[in-house]
This record gives structure tokens, C-alpha cells and sequence, in this order.
């Protein structure tokens, strides 16, 4: 048979497009529609704060969400002004903030800087959270999809699963950190790969390039990543030794390289982090190795969630909610695992993994219905001050869990639609009942799914910052080198609106205080600035919602404050105590002015 030229030219041209698909990896048209999908539930997930963006916050960490704001407009101040990332004097004036001792996501507000300069902080911050959610899912579902199943549908519900699983909706309210996770699946694959054959220096250059980046994204994710896929390494060579053997050499040269690449990108950085100035250790004496998992938790339906309820969180939700499964997924999990024990082994790599890691995050303490048992968790035998141990959450060991389970999902579904193998012929008496089983199957797995589809996270109002502030009319009252008071004085218990001030206005004039992470007088993390008199004095004025009588005492250590902060004007706006904070600053600096839509004291002359 002679094919004529129209023939001769279409095959061409598919064979064009084929070499071009190979070369430039394009999706095809179910991966489109997959991560299409994923797209629309972000959108979806962060629809009440698409609703009046400029005026929302996250109901469940409204100041965590500031603080994200705050982190964006860093991004923006440090590439505008072309100043070092690391570090910022906008915040805790005189002294500083250490970024990469913080949750400074760099690796997310510097490219997004041109956004966050063009919208503000608010717009960015949406998108961020939406796109780290879909971005994630969808790298989920590449690596499934490539890697782990032979069904696109089987990948694409895993990688919905994993990434809009309950624990990371939970962060998603306030937490955007921990809502991307779109290196991490890439990661696990590299690490896999790293004993090819031939690829040592490739697979080892990808992986470094891959660690470093997500080392400004998330190191705690990229440490329970590692530790993650140091059990799945484990796991193979115990199960596949002979293979694991053969590979061994080529693995632990591409590791090195891996290894040290990172560590020539971020290893000033991560010095920064822990020599720099306002750089700590610890954190408050291990206050988080309370923090484990509630058992009952991974058995709750989420509260952001189809089939989750706000007032079960009152119990046994007083910790992060990094699990809140649902029991029939948990029962799901269990099933499959028991079922594919056998014949897959990322099945069963999958199952340890997952035992593994939910028995680890249980933490000091056995925790049961948001009660603290006097029985002992794993955690028990550690020292408190354990470097690197002691600033970990043992609950958020189950993330690594919560990972498992997506892949046993996934490999559930695949198996469902491998069971009729397409063109093979069957009995006619016995199509049916296959038919009948196959989408009770199906069925199983959707029942299981349905309950924790995630619900619009919850939004609350925030009223925007005063025209004085956002109109720029305090720039003369702000010469170069001094800060702006605002009151309350951000803390990170008080003084959310004031924060935003900051984030709002691109970091324009720096402020005291604020919403992070630094040392104490003796070296150690504590939350926010160490207390000053003048300070408390805002915050008890706040909380008892009267001013106290103050002497001159107190006038001499509110002048020493305002010298310290590098004060030129304190500036009170609207705010529920304000009545008494209005008091209580005529007291202690005299009568205030009325400019614009807020009361300030300029205290130029004051402090020198």
C-alpha cells in the first residue's frame, strides 16, 4: 500500500508534534483538565476571601494571616530597595527581624514581589493560597500519574487528596507555608531516581536545585520530607536488596552532589539563620512538645469541611488539626493496605510509612478526646533541648501520614480500574456482577472522599488602615531614621490592625515590636519583641479597657521606650479600647491632636 503525499504530510506533522510534546513535556488533555480542576477548587476554597478581598481575613488565624501580608510585602520592600531578604528593620525597631528564622517564604515573596508591588498584599496573598493548593495537587498527580498508577483518574484523586487533604486546609487559615507543597512530590521522585545508572551528576544537580529552593519555602516540610523519604529508602532496600545494592554507589554519589549544591546556595542562608543577628535557640523552653496528635483526631471529620462540625474543634482541636481523616477513611486506608499488602509493594512501602508516622506524632504525651493522659508517647525519651528536636511539632509528624494515606488511595482506585482490563472478554452471566462490584468499589472510595471535601475557608472582617496612614500624611511626621508608634503596639496577641498598617503600605515606615520570632535576653525564641513598661501599659489599658493612674515613673519609662523605638509620632487610630488608650497616652505624653481620622502624638521633641 503506497500512502500519497496528504497521507505522508499528516504523519509528519504527528510526528512532529509527538517530538515536540516529548521535548517540552506538554500536558495532555486529560493533565489540562485535571489541573484545570484543581484550579477552580482553589479558587473555590479561597471564595470568601475573593468576596471583598480588601476587607477579609482568615476567622481562625486572623493574625498569622496578617503576618503573612506582612511577609509578601517584605518580598516587595527587599526587591524594590534591593536590600538583603534576610533581614528586615521594618518590624521590631531598633533591633530587627531574622527573616530566615522566621517563616520568611522567600522562595514565594520575592518572585511574587511585581505582583504583590502592582495589587498590594491582599490580591497576592489570595492567589498565593489558592495556586500553592492547586500547585500542589497538581504535582501530586504528575507523580502518580508518571510514576505510581497506570489510571489518570485513580492520579487525579490522589492528587486532590493530597493536595486539599484536611490537615493542609487547616493550614490554609492563616498558614499559607504549609499549603505548599508543590516541590515536595518532585522531590520524593528525584530522591528515587538518584540510583539510575549513568544519571548520577544529573539526578544529583536536579535534586540540589529542587532542596535549595524549598529550603526558602518550608525547611519544616523539607525535614519531614527527608525523614520521609529516608524510611521509603530504608523500606525498598530491606524489601529489594539485590536491586537496592546494584544501585547503591550511583545513589550515594548523586546524594553528595545533591548535598552539596544545596549547601553552596543555601548554606549562608541557613548560617544566617542560626548565627545571624536576632537569630535564638529553642523555642520557650520545647513549648510545643506538648503539641502531638489527638488520637480521636484522625478518626474526626475536619471542620472546614462537607461533613465536619465548628464545635468539635472546642475538644480536641485545642492543637494543630493536622489529620481529622474522617473514621471511614481511616477504615478505607486500613482495608487497602491489607488488601495490597501483598502484591504492590508501594502499597505496603506506604503502609509502614504511614503507621510510622502517625505513632511518631503522637508526641510526649498520649492525647485521647483533648485530654492529656498519663500515658507516655514516643516522644517521651527525648531531651527537651534536643537541637533541631526541640522546635518540632510532633503533630505535624502525621503530615508524612496524610501523605500515605493519598498514595493508598490512589493505588486503591488504580486497582479498581485495572480489574477489567480494556478489550478482555468476559462471560456474559459475569459482566454484570463485575460490573455491580467495580462501582461498589468506586463507591467505597467516594463515600470515604465525600465528608472531608473542603468547604470556602471562613472569613472575617478587617477594617482597612486609617487615611492618615494609607494617604501617606504621616511622612512628615517620620523623618529617615525614625519609626512610627502605632498603638496598639503589634504583638502577637495585640495589635492585628496595626500590623497591617506595615503590610499595607509596603513597609513604608518601620515599627516597633511586631509578630515574630527572636531572642530573649538570654538567647532563647520567645514570641514578639521582650516586653517593655510602656508597652504593658498599652496592652493592660486593652484588656481592662480602662487606663491606670500613672505617675511620673510611668512618664520616664514611656519617654525611655519611645527613645529606644527611635520614636518620632505615636499614632492612634480607630480601634474598640481606643476611648482608653486615647487616655492613657494624654497621660503619659499630654494632649494628643486630632489629624485626619486619628489622634497623634508627635514626640520629636520629647525624645530628642
Amino acid at each position: 500500500m503506497v500512502k500519497n503525499s496528504s497521507d505522508a504530510e499528516a504523519d509528519s506533522t504527528g510526528a512532529g508534534r509527538s517530538r515536540l510534546r516529548r521535548v517540552f513535556r506538554l500536558p495532555a488533555r486529560a493533565d489540562a483538565l485535571v489541573i484545570g480542576a484543581y484550579v477552580l477548587l482553589g479558587v473555590y476554597v479561597c471564595a470568601n476571601y475573593w468576596a471583598d478581598i480588601n476587607h477579609r481575613v482568615s476567622s481562625h488565624l486572623p493574625t498569622d494571616h496578617s503576618w503573612f501580608e506582612w511577609l509578601l510585602s517584605h518580598g516587595a520592600y527587599s526587591v524594590r530597595h534591593l536590600e538583603n531578604p534576610l533581614f528586615s528593620t521594618r518590624q521590631n525597631a531598633p533591633d530587627g527581624v531574622n527573616m530566615m528564622a522566621n517563616t520568611s517564604v522567600l522562595g514565594i515573596s520575592i518572585p511574587l514581589a511585581p505582583l504583590t508591588m502592582l495589587f498590594g498584599p491582599q490580591v497576592t496573598y489570595s492567589l498565593y493560597l489558592g495556586g500553592a493548593l492547586a500547585a500542589t495537587a497538581a504535582t501530586s498527580y504528575w507523580m502518580l500519574s508518571r510514576h505510581l498508577v497506570a489510571s489518570r483518574a485513580a492520579a487525579a484523586v490522589g492528587g486532590a487528596f493530597l493536595g486539599f487533604a484536611p490537615g493542609v486546609i487547616h493550614h490554609a487559615n492563616g498558614q499559607p507555608n504549609f499549603t505548599s507543597n508543590f516541590l515536595l512530590p518532585i522531590i520524593v521522585v528525584r530522591v528515587l531516581r538518584l540510583g539510575e545508572s549513568g544519571r548520577w551528576l544529573r539526578n544529583g544537580v536536579v535534586l540540589g536545585l529542587l532542596v535549595a529552593y524549598q529550603i526558602f519555602i518550608n525547611e519544616e516540610m523539607l525535614l519531614l520530607t527527608a525523614l520521609a523519604c529516608a524510611v521509603i529508602v530504608l523500606l525498598r532496600a530491606a524489601f529489594r536488596w539485590s536491586q537496592t545494592r546494584a544501585e547503591l554507589w550511583t545513589f550515594l554519589r548523586a546524594l553528595g552532589v545533591c548535598a552539596g549544591l544545596a549547601l553552596l546556595i543555601a548554606g549562608y542562608p541557613i548560617w544566617y539563620q542560626f548565627n545571624g543577628p536576632q537569630s535564638y535557640r529553642g523555642l520557650q523552653g520545647g513549648v510545643f512538645h506538648t503539641w502531638g496528635e489527638d488520637l480521636l483526631a484522625f478518626v474526626t471529620f475536619p471542620r472546614d469541611s462537607l461533613g465536619g462540625i465548628p464545635e468539635v474543634e472546642k475538644t480536641i482541636g485545642l492543637t494543630e488539626q493536622n489529620t481529622w481523616l474522617g473514621w471511614p477513611l481511616v477504615v478505607l486506608a486500613v482495608l487497602v493496605a491489607v488488601l495490597l499488602w501483598r502484591t504492590s509493594l508501594a502499597a505496603r512501602i506506604a503502609s509502614l510509612v504511614g503507621v510510622l508516622f502517625a505513632v511518631a506524632s503522637l508526641g510526649r504525651q498520649i492525647r485521647i478526646g483533648g485530654r492529656l493522659t498519663e500515658l507516655e508517647g514516643p516522644w517521651h525519651p527525648l531531651p527537651e533541648n534536643l537541637p533541631l528536636v526541640e522546635m518540632m511539632m510532633p503533630t505535624r509528624l502525621s503530615l508524612v501520614a496524610v501523605g500515605a494515606i493519598g498514595v493508598l488511595i490512589a493505588l486503591a482506585w488504580d486497582e479498581i480500574a485495572k480489574a477489567r482490563p480494556a478489550g478482555a472478554p468476559r462471560p456474559a452471566e459475569g459482566a454484570g456482577l463485575h460490573r455491580r462490584v467495580r462501582l461498589l468499589a468506586y463507591g467505597a472510595v467516594v463515600l470515604a472522599l465525600l465528608p472531608i471535601v473542603p468547604r470556602p475557608l471562613p472569613a472575617q472582617h478587617v477594617d482597612p488602615p486609617p487615611r492618615f496612614i494609607t494617604s501617606g500624611a504621616w511622612r512628615p511626621y517620620v523623618p529617615e531614621g525614625r519609626t512610627l508608634v502605632p498603638v496598639p503596639i503589634p504583638s502577637n496577641v495585640h495589635g492585628l490592625s496595626t500590623l497591617r498598617w506595615s503590610a499595607l503600605t509596603g513597609h513604608e515606615f518601620p515599627i516597633p515590636a511586631g509578630y515574630f520570632i527572636g531572642p530573649d535576653a538570654e538567647g532563647n525564641g520567645v514570641f514578639g519583641a521582650p516586653s517593655r513598661p510602656t508597652s504593658m501599659l498599652i496592652y493592660g489599658t486593652m484588656d481592662r479597657g480602662v487606663a491606670p493612674a500613672i505617675t511620673e515613673e510611668h512618664r520616664r519609662q514611656a519617654i525611655e521606650d519611645l527613645r529606644f523605638w527611635r520614636a518620632s509620632v505615636v499614632v492612634l487610630g480607630d480601634h474598640p479600647a481606643a476611648p482608653a488608650l486615647r487616655v492613657l497616652l494624654a497621660a503619659l505624653l499630654g494632649p494628643g491632636q486630632r489629624v485626619d481620622d486619628v489622634w497623634l502624638w508627635d514626640v520629636r521633641a520629647l525624645v530628642g
